[in-house]
């Protein structure tokens, strides 16, 4: 399998723990390019915790492999910022990305007696509107530039169970899914695919000791899912070798046992 000659857009790379960065990584050694995005503010206030000077490191790492790399903050809630990612992703990289990999999130916990309507705005705004602006956006441009045909990858993260905590998050993205199969009707005449990939719980930094005890026996390989996990599998979506795969959302999560 390689990437050589592909260039990838990648969002919420922010953290080396993170799925985004696994994800940068993988694709790099498979000879892609790559430009991604972060948001520092986020990170500080809601996420998993502000990883000083981590974007400029995994440039630096990136490089390093061989490939070309580049990055830059995106703030998804501005409605601008998606066409300004793909314009700054040419720039970076001199050419207009095949592979979109839509990683960046919001979430934040919501159960019955505290959702409101601004934290389900921020969730839709951040998981729902942001990366179906961005892919549209992505595949005007896609048919601009490769009249003839291409190959072109869009992949969605997707997440799904009964966490009554998580509420706002669980629900948008599973709105997310529901993007993936008209989509991938609408783009497969471009020589796009379209899919969606749930890698389960993941521990990408944001697990407590406790939890782990109590995910562990609901993994019947004996061991919770890692970052590499969910970017191994996105690499071969990205790859030629699944082309013919598009309109799916795909389980990779090891058997778990949990709903």
């Amino acid at each position: 399998m390689t990437l050589k000659g592909r260039a990838a857009l990648v969002t919420g790379v922010s953290r080396e723990a993170g799925i985004g960065t696994a994800i940068c990584r993988a694709l790099a050694e498979g000879g892609a390019d790559l430009f991604y995005t972060h948001w520092r503010a986020y990170d500080a206030e809601e996420g998993c915790g502000l990883q000083e000077g981590w974007p400029d490191r995994l440039q630096q790492e990136l490089e390093g492999i061989g490939v070309r790399a580049g990055q830059m903050e995106a703030d998804f809630m501005d409605p601008d910022v998606p066409l300004q990612v793909l314009d700054e992703a040419e720039r970076a990289l001199g050419r207009l990305p095949s592979i979109i990999i839509h990683n960046a999130c919001y979430c934040a916990p919501t159960s019955y007696r505290t959702l409101t309507q601004e934290s389900l705005d921020r969730h839709y705004i951040v998981n729902n509107r942001a990366p179906a602006l961005l892919s549209m956006e992505f595949a005007r441009r896609f048919e601009q530039a490769h009249q003839a045909g291409g190959a072109g990858r869009i992949l969605f993260l997707l997440s799904k169970g009964p966490d009554a905590d998580n509420l706002a998050y669980l629900a948008t993205k599973q709105l997310l899914a529901g993007l993936i199969e008209p989509l991938a009707a609408g783009l497969a005449p471009l020589g796009i695919t379209v899919n969606g990939l749930d890698p389960g719980p993941t521990d990408s930094g944001w697990m407590s000791d406790e939890l782990k005890r109590q995910l562990l026996p609901l993994f019947p390989m004996g061991r919770i899912g890692q970052p590499e996990d969910a970017a191994r599998a996105l690499a071969f979506l990205a790859s030629d070798e699944a082309q013919w795969i598009t309109g799916q959302s795909i389980r990779s999560e090891g058997g778990f046992l949990g709903r």
